[in-house]
């Protein structure tokens, strides 16, 4: 069993990312990110902060907006119609949730598609749904990134997702096909779950329950990645894969923490650099 070790491979995305962004500051363009918080959720606030250090760490000029609550929701579009129209600007991330007195969804296709780092634009969706260029979400994409790193070919295997969000699950399974994998998406009304699971090359946990994927729910050698964050009681935090009774079984497994979470930020700053990568071209 191999654990595949997400800290490391993102430390080596962010390094590329930096060397990457020098290059693009001494030929005149500073790449940006701009990202909004509205309100004070205090997990956004800790994810945020995480964002702006990275930013400065790979030399990626760090936006910020904090925006009070009681922010209304054409404020807010205000806002981002300024940013989208700033050329100085390469990627804009609304950090989700938002209050409940804006439409999320209305916000995230208000972001012009080309400054979409989140992925998160129907356009960029549909794109990666066709197998065009286009910015796709974080998560799926650096567990792509993993999964290069180790030279594990997905081509010809069997891959179940477990978990259909549009921020993890859809965009993972659209990955994994796009890589010629059979893929199956898997949710809480499947049937069959368990032996689904079991006939599985790859199986990809992202359904935020802690422990969910068991021993019996594996094939020997499967490649295990497991994308749930769960905090326990206890203060552990914890996959959606019950990792000491898995491990055992796997080819290949990511632990929590330190696989696909030190990723996200990694891949955000890597669609950053992309973004400010097509400024140029268009200048």
């Amino acid at each position: 069993m191999i654990l595949l070790d997400g800290k490391a491979v993102s430390a080596k995305m962010k390094e590329r990312v930096k060397n990457e962004a020098v290059k693009l500051k001494n030929s005149g363009v500073e790449p940006a990110l701009a990202v909004i918080l509205v309100g004070e959720d205090k997990a956004s606030q800790t994810y945020v902060a995480s964002k702006e250090k990275a930013c400065h760490a790979c030399d990626i000029k760090s936006i910020m907006h904090r925006l009070p609550e009681q922010t209304t929701q054409s404020e807010l579009l205000a806002l981002i119609d300024l940013l989208n129209l700033d050329d100085s600007i390469d990627g804009i991330l609304v950090q989700l949730p938002l209050p409940k007195h804006i439409n999320t969804d209305k916000i995230l296709e208000s972001i012009s598609p080309n400054k979409d780092v989140d992925g998160f634009h129907a356009i960029n969706v549909g794109k990666l749904s066709s197998g065009l260029d286009g910015f796709v979400p974080c998560t799926p994409l650096g567990i792509m990134e993993i999964l290069k790193e180790y030279d594990i070919d997905v081509s010809g295997k069997n891959a179940c997702v477990i978990g259909r969000s549009n921020i993890v699950g859809k965009p993972m399974a659209n990955l994994l096909l796009n890589a010629s994998a059979t893929v199956t998406v898997t949710h809480s009304k499947t049937k069959n779950l368990k032996e689904i699971c079991k006939n599985s090359d790859i199986l990809v946990a992202a359904i935020g329950k802690p422990f969910f994927v068991t021993e019996d729910m594996v094939k020997d050698g499967a490649i295990v990645i497991d994308v749930g964050i769960n905090r326990l009681d206890d203060g552990r935090l914890v996959g959606d894969v019950d990792f000491d009774s898995v491990a055992p079984k796997c080819s290949y497994i990511t632990p929590v923490p330190g696989g696909v979470g030190p990723m996200t930020i990694a891949m955000l700053l890597s669609n950053t650099i992309k973004s400010a990568k097509n400024r140029v071209k268009k200048a």
